[in-house]
């Protein structure tokens, strides 16, 4: 469930004004009516049919729409909201609830839409929003009446996604709607976005007709190597120029002007001035243009903002500014609107970068490669189109079957993680993970004018979406070889099969060091190995086939190894000998099966290469390694990478194979808790920031009190002022007692000597209480008295709240060493049953949980649950800044934290699933 909002959340968490895609790719603005809105809601009325207006009132009249468009323009409050859908001035449909009186969580909702915006998705957006309203003012259902046969509006509520009851009286039906946004609810939100937001980007992407403005004179300028580039690349579609300076480019058309063009073309590439850029926009969107690519740099923030302005109010989607351009290779289309040396080879990847550099060595290792683009886009600042629009795109563009992202920097780092997450359970994601040091994350700020992400917030993004995170360029393009010529590996364990042993050694290194195992293989195995290989050999792996292995036998030995189930991929490491080269037999011909596919996946590593990578291919397919040359032609199991180092080759097939393993299982799911108590929990926290506006750490009584609004178990613990009520809580408590101390702002309690610890009975408490005291003086609030606790793990369990990507919940060795050792894991809320498992078992202590050396085995489940209500705490808060369980105490009876921290800030609630465009440049973020 949904919980209620705080009052401090509600009054910034409502957008007052928002632009969002319809179904068919039209932008439209959402807002609050205002009073001076009625003559338009009336127009809306007057354009209605009378059985249209029948279905929305249950009668006509013009009193009865009169006193609406009053009652929808006089809303505004927490409990009464009216929204409307607006293109320009034109209200294209309304949306309002009226809390009910008697049931004060519950509000009556209605809709209305104009005739001539039916079947076109504005009820439903609509609905959402208003959905997203009612909730921060802490309402939980709408009902909602209508005639039986207003079908519209009761298919309307059904598809919605929310969980609704029907109850029918007569000729009406009323429908009791809760507002929980459940994942059936955000899968079909999922949906509509996905077909709304490919809808937006026809324009853009399979446009038509485009018009390059900004043609200079020197043809070595941008714009004249963009209208090139379209021209010579084959672009099939309308061609126009506007160039101040120019009457005629060869035989395209030219004109002086935006608004002297014949007609509207669906893309305008703007290679014009940055403090042009807003006007030529405005001009663009009169006239009609449905899309734009700006690959001018330098504007400031009020010219970001009235370009952005301009698209918005003329509904056009906007690649950049400061981009290289974009191109889809389609069948029919041929488009190149950007100002790279060559054009992009016609393939199956589609790719997304903020750097235009990046973009050009992508281009061209993918285009050496085989593998070419289905789709390239240069995101720049990203004012608009980002990397989330390219892989809904993707998802259903009939062609890409990888996507490859380059993106310095996230906005809705959840909403992407939903998409990349549903995308990479059909095709590979990859990116690079730039910005992993300190100075990569100022040159990306400098770069891109964006905030840079934290290194563990977006490796756990990258780890829960499925999303393979290289990390440089050449290790992407590496993975990008492997995953787009050979299967998946099904597991870890590789062969090795080498003609030297000392490069077998030097593969075998590098792929334990990349996680990867080299297994002893089976008896059977190696007898079969050893009757096909040459006399010397040994078939143990690393299998060392010697120099004087042929291709033949070469063959057989992967043949075996493929049949078998003993390992999941083999690694072929091949020195350059003239052995068996002399005879015309060298063992690389037969790494390319002739005909059909292996079942594991085969990589080669070649020392004496010039190439990184390369694209191996049966002889006689064009590419193939007898030319030389890495030319686009191959099918994909008809070819394997080769590497110059085994490395390089070690990196690629751990991400294949983590990347496999994590398409094989399941999906987690966010169990439901039971005995947990958010509406308190949010008054506990409302009443705190009242009483403390800027914000603070919580004392150890309200700590207490929220673990008990989640059900997170506690020692038994008494707070104490002074000496007296410290030996009165030793007493109640009875047997060794721990005394900490505490105060606003005490971090870490024993590296101050704010800890006593094994005190024996009410007299040392007393006695150790005044130490305390006389330590600290007036600073000491006083102390938590606890039981000394049972032996057990030490552990730590913590969140995070950032503002981008929302709560992020980290876990790992605890207790005073945890930042020495930094033996953490850590994932993004909400937590699914794998995201926690993966915590449990992924930091290094992990053994220390499942009775490591006959130690003692942790309660799991426990441990489990723990984490999931610590999550739950997170989502359900977001005034919750940060929170510190340490240490956790795990053991075989015992799970719970002995000691919390908990900072909270008056910070508004925030839908990242809610759909809307951005209101004003943030370059570098996702929407």
């Amino acid at each position: 469930m949904t919980p209620p909002v705080s009052t401090s959340a509600r009054s910034q968490a409502a957008p007052q004004a928002a632009y969002a895609l319809l179904a068919d790719g039209t932008t439209v603005q959402l807002r609050e009516a205002r009073p001076a809105d009625r003559a338009a809601v009336l127009r809306m009325y007057e354009g209605m049919t009378a059985q249209h207006l029948r279905y929305r009132f249950f009668g006509s009249g013009r009193r009865v729409t009169e006193r609406s468009a009053e009652r929808i323009c006089a809303a505004g409050r927490r409990g009464e909201r009216a929204l409307l859908a607006l293109v320009g001035d034109e209200v294209l449909g309304s949306a309002e609830f009226h809390r009910d009186p008697d049931h004060p969580d519950t509000a009556d909702m209605a809709i209305a839409v104009a005739d001539a915006w039916h079947h076109r998705g504005v009820g439903t957006l609509l609905l959402e929003h208003l959905a997203h309203l009612a909730r921060n003012d802490g309402l939980r259902a709408f009902t909602a009446d209508a005639l039986a046969e207003n079908t519209a509006l009761l298919e309307l509520v059904a598809d919605i996604g929310l969980h609704t009851t029907r109850t029918l009286d007569g000729t009406e039906v009323r429908c009791l709607i809760s507002l929980d946004p459940d994942e059936n609810y955000l899968t079909a939100v999922d949906s509509r976005a996905r077909h709304a937001d490919t809808a937006s980007l026809e324009p853009l992407l399979r446009p038509r007709s485009v018009a390059v403005v900004g043609v200079g004179r020197s043809p070595d300028s941008v714009g004249r190597a963009l209208l090139h580039n379209l021209v010579e690349h084959g672009f099939t579609g309308s061609l126009q120029a506007v160039s101040r300076h120019l009457a005629t480019v060869g035989d395209v058309p030219v004109r002086a002007s935006v608004e002297e063009l014949p007609e509207a073309p669906d893309l305008a590439v703007l290679a014009v001035p940055a403090h042009s850029l807003a006007e030529v926009a405005e001009q663009c969107g009169r006239l009609g243009v449905r899309a734009l690519l700006a690959v001018s740099a330098g504007l400031d923030d009020t010219e970001g903002a009235a370009l952005l302005n301009a698209c918005r109010t003329h509904g056009m989607r906007l690649v950049g500014p400061n981009c290289l351009g974009l191109a889809n290779t389609e069948d029919g289309l041929s488009l190149d609107a950007t100002f790279a040396a060559s054009a992009p080879a016609a393939g199956t990847a589609g790719v997304a970068v903020q750097s235009g550099g990046v973009g050009i060595a992508l281009l061209d290792a993918l285009s050496r490669l085989g593998i070419g683009v289905s789709t390239f886009v240069s995101l720049g600042d990203k004012y608009d189109v980002s990397g989330n629009d390219l892989l809904q795109w993707w998802e259903g563009d009939g062609r890409t079957d990888m996507a490859l992202l380059h993106l310095e920097s996230f906005g809705n780092p959840r909403a992407f993680s939903r998409t990349a997450r549903r995308l990479a359970r059909h095709m590979p994601v990859l990116t690079v993970d730039a910005g992993r040091s300190e100075a990569g994350r100022r040159a990306a700020a400098t770069h891109t004018a964006a905030m840079a992400t934290p290194t563990v917030t977006r490796q756990a993004l990258f780890t829960q979406a499925g999303v393979i995170a290289a990390r440089s360029l050449a290790e992407l393009t590496a993975t990008a070889a492997l995953l787009h010529s050979q299967p998946l590996p099904a597991g870890f364990r590789v062969a090795v099969v080498s003609n030297a042993g000392g490069a077998a050694v030097l593969a075998a290194d590098a792929l334990v060091e990349a996680g990867l195992t080299v297994p002893e293989l089976p008896a059977p195995l190696i007898g079969e190995l050893a009757r096909v290989l040459p006399g010397g050999a040994s078939a143990t792996n690393p299998v060392d086939a010697t120099a004087a292995v042929t291709a033949g036998q070469l063959d057989r030995c992967l043949r075996l190894l493929d049949r078998h189930g003993a390992v999941d991929a083999v690694l072929v490491a091949l020195v350059p000998t003239a052995v068996p080269a002399a005879a015309g037999n060298h063992p690389t011909k037969v790494l390319v099966p002739p005909a059909g596919h292996r079942s594991r996946p085969v990589v080669a590593v070649l020392p004496g290469q010039e190439a990184t990578v390369r694209m191996l291919r049966t002889p006689g397919t064009p590419g193939d390694a007898a030319s030389g040359s890495d030319a686009p032609g191959a099918t994909g199991d008809r070819a394997v990478p080769a590497y110059a180092d085994p490395t390089t080759a070690a990196a690629a097939l751990a991400h294949a194979a983590g990347y496999g393993r994590w398409r094989a299982r399941p999906a987690g799911t966010v169990p439901e808790l039971e005995g947990t108590d958010p509406a308190t929990a949010t008054a506990l926290v409302e009443e705190y920031l009242d009483r403390h506006p800027q914000g603070g750490w919580a004392d150890p009584k309200l700590c207490g009190a929220l673990l008990d609004a989640y059900g997170i178990a506690q020692p038994p613990w008494a707070w104490a002022t002074d000496e007296e009520e410290a030996a009165a809580a030793a007493r109640a408590l009875g047997g060794r007692i721990a005394l900490k101390a505490s105060w606003p702002g005490l971090v870490h309690k024993s590296d101050v000597g704010a800890v006593r610890l094994d005190l024996d009975g009410p007299e040392q408490v007393s006695e150790a209480f005044r130490d305390l005291r006389g330590t600290f003086g007036d600073v000491l609030a006083g102390a938590v008295v606890q039981p000394m606790a049972p032996r057990g793990t030490e552990l730590v369990a913590g969140v995070v709240q950032d503002e981008v990507f929302g709560p992020l919940v980290l876990f790992g060795l605890g207790g005073t060493v945890t930042e020495l050792l930094a033996d953490h894991a850590a994932r993004l809320a909400p937590l699914t049953d794998r995201d926690v498992h993966d915590l449990i078992t992924s930091p290094r202590c992990a053994p220390l949980l499942f009775g490591y050396r006959s130690g003692r085995t942790a309660q799991l489940p426990a441990l489990e649950g723990l984490l999931h209500r610590l999550s739950a705490m997170a989502c359900d808060l977001p005034q919750l800044a940060e929170a510190e369980f340490n240490p956790v105490l795990a053991g075989p009876t015992t799970t719970m934290p002995l000691d919390v921290r908990i900072r909270l800030l008056p910070r508004a609630a925030h839908d990242p699933y809610l759909r809307r465009l951005r209101e004003r440049p943030h370059p570098g973020g996702e929407r």
